[in-house]
């Protein structure tokens, strides 16, 4: 398996996991907000179809626009919609960038206001992590409000393992 593919089947796996957390947090809270400088629950929760857009669709093309990121819909449905949508395009995007472009590098950030040269496919690791600890983000918003905190990586309170 290429390293390419080994990155498709994580997506998809942690896609799953992300969705099983999300599906659990309730619309009505959607405008919840633990905190002044934390995002609201939906505004959090569209992260995770924003960075596709920009790291996926930008990392295709050669030049992440985060200039074109759609805003946040208005409501919670919308962002579950909008993230069952995208998982298809994602993974046709990333499975249409031949080796050579994986293996290519673009500008990206490599540290506060400084870019440099990052190889394409580490763009797209970074986004994967980055998405893994926004949803880790997000299970303490599931808490906060009461909702169910299901099995990540292993069990949790509310889903337990034995």
């Amino acid at each position: 398996m290429t390293e390419k593919g080994y990155f498709l089947d994580l997506f998809q796996r942690e896609h799953k996991t992300l969705v099983k957390l999300l599906k659990e947090y309730p619309a009505a809270k959607a405008d919840y907000k633990p905190a002044d400088k934390t995002p609201t629950a939906k505004d959090l929760a569209w992260k995770f179809v924003a960075e596709q857009v920009a790291f996926v669709d930008g990392t295709a093309k050669g030049k992440i626009e985060f200039d074109k990121i759609p805003p946040s819909p208005a409501t919670w449905a919308e962002v579950m919609s909008a993230l069952d949508a995208r998982l298809p395009v994602t993974l046709d995007t990333i499975n249409k960038m031949t080796e050579a472009e994986w293996e290519s590098t673009m500008d990206f950030f490599v540290g506060p206001g400084q870019m440099g040269k990052l190889r394409r496919g580490d763009i797209l690791w970074i986004m994967m992590y980055d998405m893994i600890h926004h949803r880790g983000q997000f299970s303490i918003y599931n808490r906060l409000v009461g909702a169910k905190v299901p099995s990540i990586y292993g069990p949790s309170a509310d889903e337990p393992w034995m």
